[in-house]
């Protein structure tokens, strides 16, 4: 078997028959099968049985009366059943289209990627099938937030947010998983350290039926996201905590002393600055100083941001303090608290960043071209 599919269905039933059929036509030639893993509550099992009778390749159904996990924990269940260790996981609704599949299975036969990624974000990609401008917003930061929690493990991957995706299995320790979710990719590649490659695809819309994207899903997935990430975000938490502590208390300090406040606040802010950077250089991000050049190049990044940051910041402690008639301390809390989750992804993606061979810096710019001379 070289490949089985994995498609977890939730009241998917009017898809079924057109996903077999058109990846039957995509993998034509290869020995494959495609297993649903259904959690549905409608007619959706019948109808996979009755197209499953006429498919041109096996066709699996694993019902769940007593779904565990949500989606992620459909795709676990699939892992265990499919017959080949090559599984590709992608949804029912079609918006992930079939014929990328031959895509993804011919770059994991180069044998250099545990897990081949079929993203929106790379070039040849879209994610033009997503409802409306808010929800390509919340994908976009959700995906820029969860590269910054997973900065090492999903450096390489641009789209760790989908749900369409190759894996090999052999790779894989199935009983370190916990889904909670439907981001099952995100807790694949955040147990542990995996060779990813990237294919494009453009997200489609939905062929049929309705999303089940909703507040309740969001939730989980940022219950997941903080489970899974809660050790590093926590610490630079602490450190921000401490840094902000210590800034208030400088700034409280020199005011008492007499210094006029928007002053205070600035001598404050670089105190803090080097102290955050060293708390976090040799307790954060400790063990991603050394694929992160050298402390110099990260201290000026980080102080530069930080300054630029300031330079922002304490403006709008004038405007609370003059405008709203906040006492100066407490506006001064409130722009530290806004700029908490910021710095952590500027961190993260920026200033601790695995520092790019020469080669991989040239293939980031001759790759592009090739894409544009093969268009």
């Amino acid at each position: 078997m070289d490949l089985s599919v994995i498609v977890p269905t939730f009241n998917e039933g009017p898809n079924v028959a057109e996903l077999v059929r058109r990846t039957t036509a995509a993998l034509r030639g290869r020995a494959v099968e495609i297993v649903f893993v259904d959690d549905s509550t409608d007619d959706t099992p019948d109808i996979i049985r009755t197209v499953a009778a006429t498919a041109d390749v096996p066709v699996r159904l694993i019902h769940r009366d007593d779904p565990v996990g949500g989606l992620g924990g459909a795709v676990v269940e699939g892992f265990r059943a499919a017959a080949s260790d090559r599984c590709v996981v992608m949804d029912g609704d079609l918006q992930h289209p079939p014929e990328i599949i031959a895509d993804l299975l011919e770059r994991a036969e180069m044998g250099d990627a545990d897990v081949v990624v079929a993203s929106r974000y790379i070039a040849g990609g879209t994610s033009d099938g997503l409802a409306n401008a808010v929800r390509t917003t919340v994908s976009r930061a959700s995906t820029l937030l969860t590269k910054a929690m997973f900065p090492k493990k999903l450096h390489n991957c641009s789209d760790p947010m989908t749900g369409f995706f190759l894996v090999d299995l052999r790779a894989l320790d199935l009983e370190s998983l916990r889904p909670r979710g439907f981001k099952i990719l995100l807790e694949i590649l955040a147990r542990k350290q995996l060779r990813v490659a990237e294919v494009p695809f453009a997200f489609a819309p939905r062929f049929a039926g309705e999303s089940k994207a909703s507040l309740s899903q969001g939730m989980r997935f940022l219950t997941q996201l903080t489970m899974l990430r809660f050790g590093r975000m926590s610490a630079f938490a602490v450190v921000g905590g401490i840094g902000a502590l210590a800034n208030l208390a400088i700034m409280w300090a020199l005011t008492e002393f007499g210094m006029e406040y928007l002053w205070a606040a600035v001598v404050a802010s670089v105190i803090t600055i080097i102290g955050n950077f060293l708390l976090l250089e040799y307790l954060v991000f400790a063990d991603m100083r050394a694929e992160s050049g050298q402390m110099w190049h990260r201290f000026a990044k980080s102080f530069a941001f930080n300054g630029i940051e300031a330079i922002v910041r304490i403006p709008v402690i004038g405007i609370l303090v003059e405008r709203a008639h906040l006492p100066s301390v407490l506006a001064a809390a409130l722009t530290l608290v806004a700029a908490f989750v910021v710095r952590f992804v500027f961190h993260a993606l920026v200033v601790y960043a695995p520092k790019k061979s020469r080669a991989a810096r040239i293939a980031a710019v001759v790759e592009p071209l090739e894409d544009e001379l093969a268009a």
